[in-house]
């Protein structure tokens, strides 16, 4: 921490909270949504990513900057110098204005969406006919699913469930008498009511319950009425912090996991505009303050979407959503020959979602019947719910193989499945091990070991992104494959530190947090510090936030070093700050799919040191988990890394620049002569191929002079 004033002033002027940079990344899906050259319904999966993004910013960051106003209310955020409660005061400013676009940008999509018969209606536009259907509907359907419950003056105040939707009413007795009535919508029934057949008009459920409150409180007089959605904290410790009261490791997060839907509401969500009195006795009976309440006049929960755009007959949906992209088998790796062998031959790197994961899927297969195999260990962060890598690690174990998994049961709101894997997996015979107490295991790393006539050969599989073949299709990620014996020594050594807890362990390959990552990137930093204005760094992560890795970065700009980075979400560090940051600049790609994947970059050409990883530049990845970064010596795989990044930072078209004053900008009208997106062009042309990319970015030369001429006539 800085020393004095002055020192603390200096410490803050090149960087920003990390919140508030979140929020300006939610703000940068919500512009996806309004973008014109989106198709309509992708645009409103962006306003549905927006809101579901939102929700879990509220439970997790949120909570956590509650509990520390209340139980640290002096310490103070490295990056901006607020304290909690200043970082949620100036969180809850800027919701509404958010909350404000994503209002008037559905309603914009709506608008467009009527020219294809999409329309969502309110009760007052429908015919006589429909409106007598939506009755039948709430009445014979809908009514028996709802348990409504009345709350007068003095009495205790209702739970009311996380996320789940309440009609709220206001009102009268006979007598006078004033009361609150409420209704949760249950998540078990339709989020909408289709109108008509023919066409996608729907009217959603809370606004069918809301019209028939009255049915629901026959002794009362409806004063006024509205849906909320109240918001609960995730914040729950699930570290060394799990009591120890004699059961197993994951039985007590089981336990840890059931008081998660009952802790303390952050935010309280009204669908209209009510009375300030009746406002305060829901502020009351949720207990939210006033600046955790937020109207908003579009849908409180927009998962009706991925329903609905399934409504659209296929012609017609097909002109509303990106064409269908199915992944590649790489063209390098044959589909007759043993993959195993293949990667035994030379390096291989696959590109998600660009290329399929089942050439790594077909490996594990091949490995739990392969005789030469001998174990098989991994470590699991997130699954997919069906999941073929846990069908063949069971397989490998029933066939004999040694099979060990590293399961993390503290992934965020993957807990119980992987709870679920874990007994699936030690029923099937495999070894499953829970790693540290008191840290998560983030790392992405599958280790095959083969023995033939006493020698021991490995096969290492090391990744930026989960072992889930489902987001394997959306989220940009590598996914290397080597039979480096260096490196699959590092891979044995780690398991078997894991096993033991040590996080101690020495690596002669591979970087791994926490004790080794963080002094290995200072050091690859300082290399080109000290070569000044000849040195080079490209990060590309998700996030930018750890302090002493940000003051790094800083004294390599200010001794002359180019800084590129490329960073999806949070990024901490201001560029272009005179004196400071004059040399670093910072781009943010939103797109189709969900940039994910981590590459660090030192140095130019040959002599570059280049490394994929599972660990973004935040303090609880470099300080607080089991993370690993893997360096690649391939000069073909390095190539197709460095085409990556420069395809990403020329990516005039999803590309949004990072201001020093932690604005967002795209680049003006010259750049914008390069039309295609990067993921564009890597759906269109593999890594692998001679000269990928080339040609366009000499096209897009070619017409960047022709424009300059044209502009001097």
């Amino acid at each position: 921490m800085p020393k004095n004033s002055s020192d603390r002033f200096e410490w803050y002027l090149y960087t920003q909270n990390r919140e508030l940079s979140w929020l300006r990344f939610n703000e940068r899906v919500l512009e996806e949504a309004g973008d014109r050259s989106n198709p309509l319904l992708e645009r409103l999966k962006f306003v549905a990513i927006f809101s579901s993004n939102l929700d879990e910013f509220f439970r997790v960051r949120v909570g956590a900057l509650l509990d520390s106003a209340m139980f640290y209310p002096q310490k103070i955020d490295k990056r901006s110098g607020f304290t909690a409660y200043e970082q949620l005061r100036k969180i809850y400013g800027q919701i509404p204005e958010l909350i404000q676009r994503k209002r008037l940008i559905y309603k914009q999509i709506l608008s467009e969406l009527a020219r294809y018969t999409m329309k969502d209606l309110p009760f007052s536009s429908l015919t006589s006919l429909e409106q007598e259907g939506v009755k039948r509907w709430f009445q014979n359907y809908v009514s028996p699913m709802l348990h409504p419950m009345i709350v007068r003056k003095g009495d205790p105040a209702p739970f009311f469930i996380n996320q789940s939707l309440y009609t709220a009413a206001l009102l009268k007795g006979e007598n006078g008498e004033t009361a609150m009535g409420f209704a949760e919508i249950p998540k078990t029934l339709p989020s909408y009511f289709r109108i008509s057949e023919k066409e996608v008009r729907f009217i959603r459920v809370e606004n069918v319950v809301s019209k028939w409150a009255f049915a629901l409180f026959p002794s009362f007089r409806i004063v006024d009425v509205c849906t909320i959605r109240v918001t609960r904290s995730a914040h729950l410790f699930l570290g060394a912090e799990a009591p120890d009261d004699g059961t197993s490791f994951p039985e007590r997060i089981e336990k840890l996991l059931n008081v998660r839907e009952t802790l303390s509401p952050v935010r309280l969500e009204i669908d209209r505009k009510i009375s300030d009195a009746w406002m305060e006795q829901l502020m009351h009976l949720v207990s939210v303050q006033r600046q955790q309440v937020f109207v908003d006049h579009s849908p409180l929960k927009m998962n009706y979407f991925y329903r609905l755009a399934d409504e659209f007959p296929e012609k017609k949906r097909n002109r509303l959503t990106f064409a269908k992209y199915e992944p590649r088998w790489p063209k390098e790796i044959s589909r007759q020959k043993s993959i195993i062998e293949q990667v035994q031959q030379r390096d291989r790197l696959l590109f998600y979602p660009f290329d399929s994961v089942d050439p790594f899927l077909d490996l594990l297969s091949e490995a739990a019947s392969r005789s030469d195999v001998v174990s098989i260990q991994i470590t699991v962060y997130r699954l997919a719910p069906s999941s073929k890598i846990v069908d063949a690690l069971c397989r490998a174990a029933r066939n004999g193989k040694r099979v060990r998994a590293l399961m993390e049961l503290r992934a965020r709101f993957d807990e119980e499945n992987n709870i679920r894997y874990a007994k699936m997996l030690e029923e099937a015979g495999c070894e499953v091990i829970y790693g540290f107490r008191d840290m998560k295991c983030h790392s992405k790393i599958c280790l095959i070991t083969l023995k033939d006539h006493g020698i021991v050969r490995y096969l290492t599989q090391i990744g930026t992104g989960n072992y889930n073949e489902r987001t394997n299709r959306v989220y940009v990620d590598l996914s290397l494959l080597t039979a480096s014996q260096r490196i699959g020594e590092d891979g044995e050594a780690f398991f078997e530190n894991m096993a033991m807890e040590n996080s101690d362990g020495k690596y002669k390959e591979l970087l791994v947090s926490p004790r080794q990552m963080k002094s290995a990137l200072f050091s690859l930093i300082d290399e080109e510090t000290k070569k000044g204005s000849l040195g080079y760094i490209c990060i590309k992560v998700n996030s930018v936030a750890e302090r002493d890795l940000i003051d790094k970065l800083k004294e390599a700009s200010q001794a002359g070093v180019e800084v590129q980075l490329i960073v999806r979400g949070i990024c901490c560090i201001l560029p272009g700050v005179p004196t400071y940051t004059d040399n670093i600049s910072v781009v943010s790609i939103v797109g189709r799919f969900l940039e994910h994947a981590r590459i660090y970059c030192f140095g130019r050409g040959e002599a570059a040191k280049i490394y994929i990883s599972s660990a973004d530049l935040m303090g609880r990845n470099l300080n607080r988990r089991v993370e690993i970064a893997c360096p690649i010596h391939d000069p073909a795989l390095q190539k197709q890394l460095k085409c990556i990044l420069r395809c990403q930072l020329e990516d005039y078209v999803k590309g949004r620049w990072l201001q020093p004053d932690g604005s967002y900008r795209k680049k003006g009208k010259r750049e914008s002569l390069f039309k295609k997106s990067s993921q564009s062009q890597f759906m269109m042309q593999p890594l692998q191929t001679k000269g990928a990319f080339q040609s366009d970015k000499k096209d897009g030369k070619r017409r960047l002079q022709k424009f300059l001429k044209l502009r001097q006539r």
